[in-house]
């Protein structure tokens, strides 16, 4: 009769005592943002500590900080009263890569070293099954090292990508593959793709692509030739005239059978307008607008279906390594910063002037 394997005791490769950290104190502008030392934290039972080697940035970080999610009756609703009203100090930064520098009681000590990508989310028994993610609800990536639960650590050592590239991934990439998988996108499909230069934007033209749909893309201007590069059947500028207009000049006889939009705002309802009957819409943002004008007849006399989507669950995060692992997306990294110049990655980032995603390297 042979032993059941040993769980091991904690163990960890020696880490200083404290680290560099992004620190967002409360509500407010980037004021709020402190570059300071911290203690480094102890990996917990179920947990690793990792060396955090690259983060990326994502607008949750910006609109937690800046309180800007209001409520289901009040969109302008800010500190304290939000959807997600945040919890400071925090040090935020969800989409983590780098190297298990230790291990919690229960986890095997065999994981030390080993390089990973992080799903942020924690997952748990009730309601959709969020119960919290990194960055968020506990500590993230803007940091020399953070922890989390060993099932959220990824094994990635036979991905030839850079840690900044694969940084880039799980926020964006999880989230859009969701909001496919949500509307069952499939191959020969036509599909919009709004937004399509940031990070999910982006990210669904290529994993629409590998699912062999037929995307049209809205972008600006500066960006149309890269957006076209992705694969698009048509690029969009939507600086240069009437978006439903130029897209029904762009598909003739074509109809779309699906919209995937991560812009709100004037965009909402130019996709409803563009959809055949029965087409389906999915939104995950509103970086052009939360609060539009909806002619709630459009949606029941074309028999449309209206998704949201969040984050995503385990089977998105394992597809997105799937797709990566086989080359049918690549990380599209627009830039990369020391943690020390975190506020100059948060201001390129907010003002939208980049191609992909940025992340902060510690």
């Amino acid at each position: 009769m042979t032993n059941p394997p040993t769980m091991t005791a904690p163990e960890t490769i020696k880490a200083p005592a404290t680290m560099k950290a992004i620190v967002t104190r409360g509500h407010g502008g980037f004021e709020m943002l402190d570059y300071t030392e911290v203690p480094v934290p102890k990996a917990q039972e179920g947990e690793v500590l990792v060396r955090v080697t690259a983060c990326g940035l994502n607008n949750t970080d910006v609109w937690n900080r800046e309180a800007r999610y209001g409520t289901d009756r009040d969109p302008e609703a800010r500190v304290g009263v939000g959807r997600v009203p945040g919890a400071w100090p925090r040090i935020q930064g969800c989409d983590i890569a780098g190297r298990i520098a230790g291990v919690g009681a229960g986890v095997d000590a065999a994981r030390i070293g080993e390089r990973v990508l992080c799903n942020f989310v924690i997952y748990g028994p009730t309601g959709l099954g969020f119960a919290g993610s990194l960055g968020a609800s506990r500590d993230g990536g803007y940091a020399e090292y953070t922890t989390l639960p060993a099932g959220n650590a990824h094994d990635v050592g036979d991905i030839a990508l850079s840690d900044a590239e694969l940084a880039t991934l799980p926020c964006a990439y999880v989230t859009a593959e969701h909001m496919l998988d949500s509307i069952a996108v499939r191959a020969g499909e036509w599909l919009l793709v709004t937004g399509a230069s940031g990070g999910a934007g982006s990210a669904l033209v290529q994993l629409a692509r590998a699912r062999g749909a037929k995307v049209v893309a809205i972008t600006s201007s500066p960006w149309l030739e890269r957006v076209r590069a992705l694969g698009c059947e048509h690029t969009i500028a939507r600086d240069r005239g009437d978006v439903f207009e130029q897209v029904r000049a762009a598909l003739g006889q074509a109809t779309l059978d699906a919209a995937a939009d991560v812009v709100g705002g004037p965009l909402f309802n130019a996709a409803l307008a563009l959809l055949r009957p029965g087409g389906r819409y999915v939104s995950a943002g509103a970086i052009g607008g939360a609060v539009v004008a909806f002619d709630i007849r459009t949606m029941y006399l074309k028999k449309l279906t209206l998704q949201g989507v969040s984050i995503g669950y385990p089977q998105h995060f394992a597809a997105v390594l799937d797709h990566v692992r086989a080359g049918r997306v690549k990380p599209l990294l627009a830039a990369s910063f020391p943690l020390a110049r975190f506020r100059d990655a948060q201001e390129l980032f907010v003002s939208k002037n980049f191609f992909g995603n940025i992340v902060v390297e510690p």
